[in-house]
């Protein structure tokens, strides 16, 4: 018997318009529409913003606004600056999301995992304990038990005091 998971909420999503050429190089050069492509943040070097297939609620990465798949040819200041990103990202994640555990990770290139392999990102997710289920392993699918909004929101008055 076939079962199917309800989820309206990502219609607007699935059926949203394409972006032409790298997506996120796209993000990085609209800043008038941070609110719409749901950015938590953006400076000179890099910009955070929300996953929009999260593993869980609260997912989200760093961004340099560099175009390039090769983390050894990025400048190493706006390496260190996407580390400080990071720091203040987890404490965020941690002490004002409430997530005890984060996992930070970049997938360098299609062969490990990248889905936007062509320009290189680093996810923060927030993990807490029983967050994963058998549905993600037998049905290839996640569930996200909370509004992508209500989360958005909430990180997005958070920033100003961690990022």
């Amino acid at each position: 018997m076939e079962e199917i998971l309800y989820a309206p909420w990502r219609s607007e999503y699935v059926g949203g318009k394409e972006v032409e050429g790298c997506v996120f190089c796209h993000i990085s050069r609209h800043a008038q529409e941070d609110e719409a492509l749901h950015v938590l943040h953006r400076d000179e070097h890099c910009f955070v913003v929300m996953n929009r297939y999260p593993y869980t609620p609260g997912h989200f990465m760093i961004i340099p606004h560099t175009h390039t798949d090769k983390l050894e040819a990025l400048d190493a200041g706006v390496w260190l600056h996407m580390s400080a990103l990071a720091q203040g990202g987890v404490r965020m994640l941690k002490e004002g999301f409430g997530a005890p555990g984060v996992n930070l990770g970049m997938n360098l290139g299609q062969i490990a995992g990248a889905g936007i392999a062509e320009h290189i990102h680093l996810h923060l997710v927030p993990r807490w304990k029983g967050d994963t289920n058998f549905i993600t392993s037998v049905g290839h699918s996640r569930v996200y038990s909370t509004d992508f909004e209500k989360i958005y929101r909430r990180l997005k008055s958070l920033v100003p005091h961690y990022l």
